[in-house]
């Protein structure tokens, strides 16, 4: 059984990334079935329970007031609307539901608001997460309290890189609200965006850092840049795609025991490159027609997807009166329409435009 390491260095790191393309996701596919079933993906649903108007400078995100996007910024949602939302995503298949919220710190009002929302989701049957930006101590332990199972709070990038795509906001400032919610006894949720214009370097440099941290996320979301007009990275050069199924069999080799997922960009993404990155270790999906304000493909695109791949859904079962995403075997789930998918990869305080990050 591969063991969990906390002291990658860049070079390792690189190394990893110079492989031939084959003989990286050859490793990747015997570590990730190791510790997965390498048919069985996760799948969640996202909600942006309040939209835009975010004070900070994130150079990917059309949420950000500094930015001319033609978005619309909303008002927190109301509990029976975040409710709905609920039980369509559970109906459609998600199992986990994650709430965003496009703040860069929540006021401790909001976050009794988002408290309520989590408990009632909760008592759904399904997974609870929440991105809602930076988390003082205090804050974590009352959401934990309430019940959410995931708090989502991602790095974006290197910490070399990190001051050309965000100003308002230090690298250290990711990392607290991180510890506050491992010390609030929280899974985490934390990945970062490629194709921002980073080097191969500075790519490894956010794997590098994910990995290395105290606790390894449970969740690691890896999203491609979604380019939206009027934000300052809008007509960036493209990723190479190849470069993109690289990045995610380097993070299955160094985080072998977390959820991989496919976040922002997958509308962008053709049937066959999915399938590579499923090849490379990713098992989990955002579900569902939206990514916070970007499109994503639509439920039955999906199901499709996963009938022509033999890929099933994971299923959630309860323990210690705690609901967790569980793998079912093939003999006995259902198939992708049976509503009984989970997963995660949400986003963090400034919901990004189908980014997932902030």
């Amino acid at each position: 059984m591969t063991a969990l390491r906390h002291d990658w260095t860049r070079e390792e790191v690189l190394a990893l990334f110079d492989l031939p393309f084959a003989d990286l996701l050859h490793r990747a596919q015997l570590v990730h079935r190791e510790h997965f079933d390498a048919n069985a993906v996760q799948v969640s649903t996202l909600l942006s329970i309040k939209t835009g108007g975010c004070p900070e400078d994130c150079a990917y995100c059309p949420q950000s007031a500094r930015y001319a996007t033609g978005l619309k910024a909303e008002k927190l949602m109301g509990l029976d609307v975040v409710l709905d939302k609920a039980r369509q995503a559970k109906a459609a298949g998600a199992t986990r539901f994650c709430m965003g919220a496009a703040w860069r710190s929540p006021k401790d009002k909001d976050v009794q608001k988002v408290a309520e929302m989590v408990g009632a989701v909760k008592a759904l049957g399904l997974e609870t997460c929440a991105t809602l930006g930076m988390l003082s101590g205090d804050q974590a332990r009352a959401l934990k309290t309430a019940g959410l199972d995931y708090y989502n709070h991602n790095l974006d990038t290197a910490p070399e890189f990190y001051g050309d795509v965000i100003k308002t906001r230090e690298y250290q400032d990711r990392l607290d609200t991180l510890e506050h919610v491992r010390d609030a006894g929280m899974k985490t949720c934390c990945g970062g965006i490629v194709g921002m214009g980073e080097t191969r370097a500075q790519r490894a440099g956010l794997l590098q850092t994910l990995a290395n941290l105290p606790q390894q996320p449970t969740s690691v979301p890896i999203n491609r840049l979604v380019q939206v007009a009027g934000t300052p990275l809008a007509g960036t050069a493209l990723l190479d795609p190849f470069e993109f199924v690289r990045t995610i069999a380097v993070a299955r080799l160094l985080m072998p025991q977390s959820m991989v997922r496919l976040s922002a960009g997958r509308a962008e993404m053709s049937d066959e490159l999915q399938a590579l990155c499923f090849l490379a270790g990713a098992n989990s999906i955002f579900y569902g027609e939206k990514l916070l304000t970007t499109g994503n493909p639509d439920v039955a695109h999906d199901q499709a997807l996963f009938v022509r791949l033999g890929v099933h859904p994971m299923a959630v079962v309860e323990q210690s009166s705690t609901v967790h995403a569980d793998i079912v075997d093939t003999d006995t789930a259902a198939g992708p329409t049976c509503g009984n998918g989970s997963g995660l990869a949400c986003a963090d305080s400034s919901l990004v435009d189908g980014s997932i990050a902030a």
